[in-house]
């Protein structure tokens, strides 16, 4: 069985043009060409497997590119 990737997996695997390559859908068990509704199938996935109990994803780190304009302390 496929990992199930996060909302934010999903958005972050985006290529530079906005789509996804073959190989990573695969990876996520999606079949080529990807079907109407993927995405929305599996976030849903993801979130019934989070109500089984399973634990939530870490939180991911920002990117290497990431610059906070205002400082902000509470």
């Amino acid at each position: 069985m496929p990992d199930l990737p996060s909302p934010e997996e999903i958005e972050a695997a985006r290529t530079p043009v906005g789509g996804w390559k073959r190989d990573q859908l695969a990876a996520w068990g999606v079949p080529w060409p990807p079907p109407k509704g993927w995405k929305d199938e599996l976030t849903e996935r993801w979130k019934a497997a989070r109500q089984d109990g399973a634990p939530p994803p870490l939180p991911s780190s920002a990117p290497a590119d990431f610059a906070q304009e205002k400082l902000d302390f509470g």
